[in-house]
């Protein structure tokens, strides 16, 4: 039977605090109590290292602070920036996005009024093809395709390709007057 050194009693009356501070690092009671019985296995283990005349508290937090580091080291195993997801580098900013609609709305105003309105109508409004079509006057499948090339255009256009396009055979006699397909505005 080991002898009763006091060791145990310094252990015991440290108990609540590592707990707290193991709370602090892991923010997980579980996880905490987890670290807090490595920490005490850890201590019962190294015990003859311990200095009687030193602050055993300080000793205790130390081998929890050590160890909470050494398993986050083993569940965070090291990996090739190459192979990481974006996503887990940074966050795009509210900036960016910003940027990002300003060009979209650029090269949706930049389409041809009958092309803009017809996706528009399909995208904002969500009508349906045939809607649009008895709305119009025109086929439901120049409308279809009044989407397509707006959509091809659209994407062309932000990713920095040059599209010819010709709209001169989907005209319907003027039907984006009726719908009001005007320019987009940027927002104030």
């Amino acid at each position: 039977m080991p002898q009763h050194d006091g060791f145990h009693d310094l252990l015991i009356t440290a108990l609540p605090q590592l707990r707290a501070h193991a709370r602090a690092l892991t923010r997980n009671s579980a996880a905490a109590d987890d670290l807090v019985q490595d920490a005490v296995a850890n201590a019962l283990a190294a015990r003859d290292s311990f200095t009687p005349s030193t602050n055993f508290r300080a000793w205790m937090h130390r081998i929890l602070y050590n160890r909470f580091i050494s398993d986050t080291r083993k569940r965070h195993a090291t990996e090739d920036l190459d192979h990481v997801p974006d996503a887990v580098l940074g966050v795009g900013g509210a900036q960016e996005d910003r940027l990002i609609l300003g060009e979209l709305r650029s090269a949706i105003g930049r389409l041809p009024a009958e092309q803009r309105a017809a996706l528009l109508l399909v995208a904002l409004q969500g009508m349906s093809y045939d809607e649009i079509a008895e709305v119009t006057g025109c086929a439901a499948a120049a409308i279809k395709t009044r989407v397509f090339r707006a959509r091809r255009q659209l994407r062309a256009s932000l990713l920095g390709k040059v599209v010819a396009f010709s709209n001169a055979s989907e005209r319907c006699f003027g039907w984006t007057d009726r719908i009001g397909a005007a320019p987009i505005r940027a927002a104030d």
